[in-house]
């Protein structure tokens, strides 16, 4: 079986192909024989590069592979200006394609060096691990990160072709595979009840790495990408949904110097904050936040910090202010109306935060 998600964009537009067996090199017209710049990591080259190559090179490509550590401290300006020097050192040029393979540390890296290298080179993403198959290698957002805070610093830049190969989740680490699910859940609680119902419904199944049920999850989250980003491209609007829980997610893996946390593990706890959030503002009823912490838990998540009531808030909150959404230190969130559908920009009351923190988010 295979499925293919459409992203409308215009002249921007591109697919999403979902199967197993697939290779980056199979979108390619015959004639299009492009300079191939292959960027992964430590633990993904290994598993899937040269596979990858292999398949590049089989299509009449000449194919520059560049490397760089596994982990997110990779997304940096030091590994950016590595990879536009390794392209310039290989002589790249313009018709250069760059194929981003790995998870989302490698996409959102190499993504950025594609927008920035001789302004603007065509990039194509074989997502690896979950996170990326159902969110970051879709909709065009690259960045890499300062020790302020994530993805400061990045550009919006569609792929051409996004290829997820259903056989890379067999050799994904059970860790980072249940941090994927926290991305898919979210999907749930933003935009699609029903979906969020399949999902409480097939939590060992998912847990098990069901093929037939990951096929039909993945292409979900796709489609839902694609209609927000197809709506709102540059998010300066309703894009904004996909960032729930988000900014406590990203004030505690700054806080944590990007080595504490994975990114779906901090989204997680960021969600059941925001879901929590909501209840105490109004914007939802009371059994909204239970339902989202329990799915979380479901999936061996983690849905809060250990240690006492207030417990590293003022850092986390000084970090909040950092965030993407804020505006004059004042974060917005993102909150749910109710499972299946947010509102965006909210300014919520200093108290409600602190107070939230204190009683939900921390414990033994």
């Amino acid at each position: 079986m295979s499925r293919t998600v459409h992203v409308n964009l215009g002249e921007r537009s591109y697919d999403v192909r979902i199967a197993t067996g697939l290779r980056p090199a199979e979108f390619l017209d015959a004639s299009d024989r492009p300079p191939v710049f292959l960027v992964t990591d430590t633990n993904v080259g290994p598993l899937h590069g040269d596979r990858c190559e292999q398949a590049l090179r089989d299509r009449g490509c000449a194919v520059t592979r560049t490397v760089v550590p596994a982990g997110e401290t990779s997304k940096s300006f030091k590994m950016l200006e590595r990879l536009c020097r390794d392209a310039a050192a290989a002589r790249m040029d313009r018709t250069t394609l760059v194929v981003a393979v790995g998870g989302g540390m490698v996409g959102d890296l190499a993504g950025c060096m594609a927008a920035i290298y001789l302004r603007g080179v065509r990039l194509v993403q074989v997502p690896t691990s979950l996170l990326a198959m159902v969110d970051s290698s879709v909709g065009g957002k690259t960045a890499i990160d300062l020790p302020e805070g994530k993805n400061l610093v990045g550009a919006f830049h569609q792929p051409v072709e996004v290829v997820i190969d259903l056989d890379a989740l067999k050799t994904l680490p059970d860790r980072e595979y249940l941090s994927g699910l926290a991305e898919v859940v979210k999907y749930g609680v933003i935009w699609d009840s029903t979906f969020f119902k399949e999902l409480e419904s097939r939590v060992e199944a998912i847990k098990r790495r069901d093929p037939v049920v990951l096929e039909g999850i993945i292409a979900r989250c796709c489609e839902i990408k694609a209609e927000v980003v197809a709506i709102d491209e540059k998010e300066s609007g309703i894009r904004q949904v996909l960032n729930f829980g988000h900014t406590l997610a990203h004030a505690l893996e700054s806080e944590g110097s990007y080595t504490q946390w994975l990114h779906g593990e901090a989204v997680s706890v960021g969600m059941v904050y925001a879901a929590e959030v909501s209840a105490a503002t109004g914007r939802c009823e009371q059994d909204v936040p239970g339902r989202v912490r329990a799915l979380l838990s479901g999936f061996g998540l983690p849905v809060k910090l250990v240690g006492k009531p207030g417990d590293g808030w003022a850092a986390l909150r000084e970090r909040m202010s950092i965030d993407k959404k804020t505006r004059d230190r004042v974060p917005r969130f993102v909150l749910a109306k109710g499972v299946g559908a947010v509102v965006f920009g909210c300014e919520v009351p200093e108290a409600v935060l602190d107070d939230t923190f204190r009683k939900h988010m921390t414990g033994t």
